[in-house]
């Protein structure tokens, strides 16, 4: 048996023998994600200074999306329930499960964040999240360890492809938000004018 069952296995093997623990890694494994589209909005709606920061997480995010893409196109690995093996807590469509995309998102944005200096504590935290959510994603029956190992390793890439062209996107992303500020102000001037 080779690895990526044996660990697969050692966390599957627990589903289904637990009702509270069931229930929650199902909730982590199709909600956790929410949190950081959720916390992304609340720094570029409520934190003005750190829109820079919440575009880049968001660009992280994307291209990691992209990347999975690309290698769904040239490679297809099956996902537990297709083989079949284990216990799926959770319906999804019979997809390739190389690498996850949920883990791709959580690990990109959580991995970007970290490398803005006020936003090392909020990474570690979400870095965290997005461990567990892969975990909860095992666990359930979704994917095997290795999918998230893959996600993280394209997360990686990610992250290494935007910091090269971070000088390149800042002037692009100042003309973005200046963009939106403009038409934040408008709407704002016109309910003071109604209100």
């Amino acid at each position: 048996m080779d690895l990526n069952l044996t660990l697969f296995h050692i966390i599957n093997d627990m589903a289904g023998k637990n009702s509270v623990l069931d229930t929650t890694m199902i909730f982590a494994a199709q909600y956790l994600i929410c949190i950081f589209a959720i916390y992304l909005a609340y720094t570029w709606f409520a934190k003005n200074k750190y829109r820079q920061e919440a575009l880049f997480a968001g660009y992280a995010a994307l291209l990691g999306l992209g990347i999975n893409l690309i290698i769904t196109q040239f490679y297809f690995h099956p996902r537990p329930f297709m083989v079949p093996t284990g216990t799926l807590l959770i319906a999804h469509a019979a997809e390739s499960s190389f690498p996850s995309d949920h883990a791709t998102i959580m690990i990109s944005v959580s991995l970007m964040l970290l490398t803005f200096k006020d936003f090392r504590r909020s990474g570690a935290v979400f870095f965290i999240l997005a461990f567990t959510g892969g975990l909860a994603r095992v666990y359930s029956g979704l994917h095997f360890p290795m999918d998230m190992a893959g996600s993280l390793l394209v997360a990686l890439v990610s992250i290494g492809i935007l910091l090269a062209l971070k000088n390149y996107l800042i002037p692009i992303n100042r003309i973005f938000i200046a963009y939106f500020e403009n038409i934040e102000e408008k709407l704002t001037k016109g309910n003071l004018k109604t209100s």
